[in-house]
């Protein structure tokens, strides 16, 4: 039942919002929204992710992590089905209660792992981040053939993703009766985790890495349609890459956690990304399939080795929420700014060649970085 809800409760890190994309021009007709206020949705969504994932080490302290994590799956259900009411102003409040939600589940989970899987935190981590990766890809494939299947329409679509939140609460719910662990004299993790180079090293790990994703997720079916790819095609080479993700970020932790140092492996990701986007830019017709493949390993193995980095620094489950809490919510504040810095380099210089070098001179950095963070550590020891 623990591992059940756990890995349920991973599930809904991410359909709330790869959900939106495939009905956004629906929405949009529906509602009477720009493209500006249509691309706002996710914008709204990934700036909630940064700004209100430091909210999680106050309630975590106050009513402890296992019932965190209930409360946000509830709270996601309840935004799901809010966005799905009349108004413009309703759908972007119901989008932003479910990040939020998500939020405070993405700072909590890390710390979850290391409270109940304290000597599976290499395991479970990858079970966590299989799970997420297949969230996004799952609801990103499924949510047209559903609307189409249930002739609900995308209001019906978003309510029906509150029914698998609702499942993971339902199994959750044991854990979150049991009597909670709270963290002790809160606010000292905090300052212990922001004194420490680690800290920093990790955030710029988690952020770097999060920019390069996003960026591919938003523009890379446009980079193939540009280069003469047809939509269909393009559109199998995003699922492509997101499928190898799934399997790369289950495989990746159990290998990394083993050893002392995850400084191969994070260089490793990083060189493969950096291959990824050298393959779009020198010959992104050529064997895209395979760039895709490349590029799906090392951003998977790059995310779910920044989660599992997360945990395995600090000591205890009260220092992990509170470095989770700061490399995501500064991670993702970065993120949200790559694709709309990607789109402004390829409207000034009218084609993708500065945007995917700049991609490379990112990815050059979140290697510097990953090497740094890779390093072994223990958070609020190891300053240099």
């Amino acid at each position: 039942m623990l591992v059940a809800g756990f890995a349920l409760a991973a599930l809904n890190l991410r359909p709330a919002i790869a959900g939106v994309s495939p009905l956004l021009d629906e929405i949009m007709n529906d509602v009477g929204l720009t493209p500006a206020g249509g691309g706002a949705i996710t914008t709204v969504m990934v700036v909630c992710l940064g700004v209100f994932g430091p909210v999680t080490p106050l309630l975590a302290r106050r009513i402890g992590l296992d019932r965190t994590l209930l409360l946000g799956l509830l709270v996601i259900a309840a935004g799901v089905v809010l966005r799905g009411l009349d108004g413009a102003p309703v759908l972007y409040l119901g989008s932003a209660l479910a990040a939020t939600a998500i939020a405070v589940m993405n700072v909590s989970m890390p710390g979850v792992v290391k409270q109940h899987f304290p000597t599976r935190v290499n395991l479970m981590t990858g079970v966590y981040v299989s799970c997420v990766v297949a969230g996004a890809a799952g609801a990103s494939a499924l949510v047209i053939p559903i609307e189409q299947a249930t002739g609900y329409g995308w209001r019906g679509v978003s309510a029906l993703l509150a029914v698998p939140a609702l499942l993971a609460a339902l199994l959750w719910l044991p854990q979150a009766l049991r009597k909670q662990v709270r963290a002790q004299n809160g606010p000292r993790p905090f300052g212990a985790v922001l004194r420490s180079r680690v800290t920093w090293y990790i955030t710029a790990l988690m952020g770097l890495q999060s920019l390069t994703f996003y960026v591919m997720l938003a523009w890379l079916p446009t980079i193939f349609l540009e280069a003469g790819l047809a939509a269909d095609q393009a559109g199998y080479l995003l699922s492509l890459t997101n499928a190898v993700q799934v399997a790369t970020s289950l495989a990746v932790p159990v290998l990394a956690g083993r050893r002392a140092s995850q400084v191969p492996y994070v260089v490793g990701a990083g060189v493969l990304t950096v291959l990824g986007y050298l393959g779009m830019l020198l010959a992104p017709t050529t064997v895209p399939w395979v760039w895709m493949i490349v590029l799906g390993i090392g951003q998977g193995a790059s995310f779910a080795l920044a989660l599992l980095i997360i945990a395995l620094r600090p000591s205890g489950p009260a220092e992990v929420t509170a470095l989770s809490a700061v490399a995501q919510s500064v991670g993702y504040v970065i993120a949200a700014l790559g694709p709309l810095l990607f789109g402004f380099l390829r409207q000034a210089s009218g084609g993708w060649t500065v945007p995917l070098v700049a991609g490379l001179g990112v990815c050059a950095v979140q290697i510097v970085a990953g090497w740094f963070a890779g390093r072994p550590a223990t958070l609020g020891k190891a300053q240099i």
